[in-house]
């Protein structure tokens, strides 16, 4: 635990302009970001006696060694850097919400030359609009399947397409006329992307115009007795309106706003928004947020903002007009109680839509009975949450204890890391790494190691890959460190606090480094020998503040370094229960790392190795032959037959199917029985 004295920066230094500052840990990672109209007013705040602070403060200062800012101009500046520092670097005393389930979107691939419509999941891309959340993938699909009647867009994948392409014929779609077939040139790219256009416009609410003008073209193809086109344009005005009915009207002037709810305590708490467009819900997302900061409920408002209309931003790359065209920022944003800094929010709101943005509070009518059935709705999803996860907090905070008392560890592993290797009798040797943080796994920073051994070819059996596994993780470690800028004094890591110059305040194309934090704990797979191999290389490179310890399959033992004997944790122990679970997950791992190099390995073939014999020389002799029986028997002259094949690659593909005569099966082919070498070597025989 460091004491804040250590690294408080001296008054004169901090300047009073508006800012985004660090706070680091010993180890480099950043663990707190914040902002501040005065940078110097902010921080002397985080300077106080130890005693006036709230815990969660005092849990922060004291775990950073170090602290870091840079100087923006406004403080909207401030607002975005401040978000895009959060979602680089994941600081772990930042309040983070996180989607209580994963939100499917209608998508429209608009930076496509031919835009597709489709289910999409994850991060927001660029040159892509949304629409959504919708409850479930088949709503969708529901959805999608009334409007191509109206709008038949591409929905096909770019392979279906390609297919499609070359053969000339579209997909059952095309053929049932729910899809355009741009891919045959029924219509032109243009005349695709426009009715990708219009459908757009209609999910974004802009529905009374195409209904006005299918009615009209209806009237018309009726007025000239062209009763089946009449007909089809009815089903079409139908085909409309079901799909408007699946979203009630909620605001009869058509606003296009979010309204957001916030119901919590002083650990946790739940968010819920209803994204409305056009006067109808268009979708509805969730958070459940733990209060790691302390924080007020403006605050989790104003975050929760950040990160919501954050995503705008990032799906339009940066460029203002496609963040006004993603139509993920509204033209209201309604909000529990006002964030901290509105007017900052506002601004920074409007100039992601393009115009004005009016955040606030709803005092009367639909609008504030509308977030009050949002308010209800944020209250059930937290007692819902509670419910699911108030044994899994307990547990996991137990098998931590459980774990520090059992291996005699000064504090809770927060952050393991466990090591297997995979092999198949020596051969296609591999090797996982996966980590748990707080007691949870962190796939992001999972590893995977192809052991190469002193020659490399592998190494000679479990215990000299766990050695090169360890060696190889822990001296990427030392390196990164000493990159990180640390200056090492007496075996204790300093940083400076101060001023971030320009090329690191910003991180522009700054990548994490993916090995600079050590772990807590160290468990290797394996009972003594594989305990003592990870032992000896972390003492040749003299770490000796990481635990280590292995978990022995047969009777779920616990070896130490050095000790004679193990460390038996009871069975239903929930600290046995975390080792076995960080323990299987690595297996896992280990394996499907293992098997994804042996099928490589066992698709190998003896013509990968040929100088200049490309994919395509390789199809066309196998064409050719139509087995590798055949190529093997055929001579030079037969082989150089093959179109694109020259005499020197011919000699090459018979010395690498003749690899017992070398150069001498070579002159055998070529008509030279006598073997002479020298007459063949320049590749032309006399």
């Amino acid at each position: 635990m460091a004491d804040p004295a250590t690294y408080r920066p001296a008054p004169g230094e901090i300047p009073t302009t508006p800012g985004v500052y660090r706070f680091r840990d010993e180890h480099g990672r950043v663990i707190y970001v914040g902002k501040a109209k005065n940078l110097r007013a902010r921080l002397a705040n985080y300077f106080q006696d130890l005693a006036s602070l709230h815990p969660r403060t005092q849990s922060m200062v004291t775990t950073a060694c170090s602290v870091e800012w840079t100087v923006v101009n406004t403080e909207v500046e401030a607002l975005a850097l401040e978000y895009s520092w959060i979602k680089e670097y994941d600081p772990r005393f930042n309040v983070k919400y996180r989607d209580d389930k994963s939100y499917p979107y209608l998508a429209v691939t608009m930076g496509e030359s031919v835009p597709r419509a489709q289910v999409m999941r994850g991060a927001k891309r660029a040159g892509t609009r949304y629409f959504g959340p919708f409850p479930h993938a088949w709503a969708i699909r529901e959805t999608l399947d009334l409007l191509l009647r109206v709008f038949p867009i591409r929905t096909c994948s770019a392979g279906v397409y390609r297919r499609a392409q070359q053969s000339g014929r579209p997909c059952l779609l095309g053929y049932i006329d729910k899809c355009s077939a741009p891919c045959v040139d029924r219509v032109s790219k243009d005349e695709h992307r426009a009715l990708a256009e219009d459908f757009c416009a209609f999910m974004a609410g802009d529905t009374g115009k195409f209904v006005r003008r299918l009615t009209d073209e209806m009237t018309m193809a009726a007025q000239n007795m062209e009763y089946e086109q009449a007909a089809r344009l009815r089903d079409d005005i139908q085909a409309l309106q079901r799909a408007m009915e699946k979203n009630a009207v909620v605001l009869d002037d058509g606003t296009d706003a979010d309204i957001f709810a916030l119901v919590g305590d002083d650990l946790e708490a739940a968010v819920q928004v209803f994204h409305v467009r056009g006067g109808r819900i268009r979708g509805q997302r969730g958070w459940v947020v733990e209060k790691v900061e302390d924080v007020t409920d403006a605050d989790l408002v104003e975050h929760l903002l950040q990160q919501v209309y954050g995503t705008a931003d990032e799906s339009a790359g940066g460029d203002q007009a496609a963040s006004r065209d993603s139509g993920l920022v509204p033209r209201e944003v309604l909000v529990p109680m006002l964030p901290t800094h509105t007017e900052e929010m506002s601004a920074w709101l409007s100039g992601l839509r393009g115009a004005k943005v009016d955040v606030r509070v709803p005092q009367r009518g639909d609008k504030r009975e509308l977030a009050e059935t949002v308010r209800k709705n944020a209250e059930h999803a937290l007692a819902l949450h509670r419910t699911r996860r108030a044994g899994d907090l307990t547990t996991r905070s137990l098998a931590l204890r459980e774990l520090q008392e059992a291996l005699e560890l000064d504090s809770a592993p927060l952050r393991i890391e466990c090591y297997d290797i995979s092999t198949t009798q020596g051969t296609y040797q591999a090797a996982s790494m996966v980590v748990f943080e707080d007691g949870l796994p962190r796939k992001s920073e999972y590893r995977t190691f192809t052991i190469r051994g002193p020659e490399g070819e592998g190494a000679r059996d479990d215990t000299a890959a766990m050695y090169e596994v360890i060696t190889r993780r822990f001296k990427r470690y030392l390196t990164d460190r000493s990159a990180s800028g640390e200056l090492e004094l007496e075996s204790v890591a300093v940083r400076v606090s101060g001023e971030v110059g320009p090329e690191v305040g910003e991180g522009e194309g700054a990548q994490r480094r993916r090995f600079a934090y050590p772990p807590n704990l160290v468990v290797v797979d394996g009972g003594p020998p594989q305990v003592a191999a990870a032992a000896r290389a972390l003492a040749d490179l003299g770490i000796d503040d990481v635990a280590l310890c292995g978990l022995a399959k047969r009777l779920e033992e616990v070896w130490i370094p050095a000790e004679e004997y193990p460390v038996i944790l009871q069975r239903s122990s929930e600290g046995l229960y975390l080792l076995q679970r960080v323990r299987d997950e690595a297996h896992r791992f280990a394996i499907n790392a293992h098997r994804s190099k042996r099928g490589k390995g066992m698709t190998v073939s003896l013509l990968d190795d040929v100088p200049g014999l490309g994919p395509a020389r390789k199809g066309a002799l196998l064409r050719h032959f139509g087995s590798l029986k055949r190529l093997r028997a055929a001579s030079v002259e037969e082989i150089v037959t093959v179109p694109g094949m020259g005499q020197r690659t011919a000699e090459a593909v018979v010395a690498a199917l003749r690899p017992v005569d070398g150069e001498a099966a070579v002159a055998a082919a070529s008509g030279n029985p006598a073997g002479d070498a020298s007459q063949v070597t320049s590749g032309v025989a006399p």
